[in-house]
């Protein structure tokens, strides 16, 4: 298992899905850093449980690990926000997969144009999107 090889501090996910009506509805701020002694995922929520209740930490432990896919760091959340009525532990799911591939993108282990497929991931230094077309034409 390989390691997160520098911090990638503020990623902000905000998952909004609209179904007809309602739809899973997730808010995270994590910083993702390197592992400690022994590797693997170490996740650590310093929400209070108003703002993020601990039920949906399982979903977004298992989106994390989807999302790293198989590299150890170490991810403390500060900030986040739930829905009384749209969320739910699939919008924890989406929202982890997304921090960790941005966490991924941040710390230069995914080529950076990964980036555009992270539709409600962001973070300082996040590359922008090309605008524009690059064909050329004779």
């Amino acid at each position: 298992m390989t390691a997160l090889p520098r911090a990638v501090p503020g990623i902000r996910v905000c998952v909004r899905l609209n179904l007809g009506g309602c739809g899973p509805y997730a808010h995270i701020v994590a910083d993702v850093e390197p592992p400690g002694p022994g590797g693997g995922l170490e996740l650590v929520s310093a929400v209070p449980e108003e703002l993020l209740p601990r039920e949906h930490l399982p979903a977004l432990r298992e989106g994390l690990l989807e999302g790293l896919d198989g590299v150890a760091a170490a991810v403390l959340v500060t900030g986040g926000h739930y829905h009384d009525v749209d969320s739910c532990d699939l919008g924890y799911l989406i929202a982890g997969r997304q921090a960790g591939r941005a966490a991924l993108v941040g710390a230069g282990l995914l080529p950076p144009g990964e980036a555009e497929t992270l539709r409600w991931a962001s973070w300082p230094g996040r590359p922008r999107p090309r605008r524009g077309r690059t064909d050329r034409r004779p």
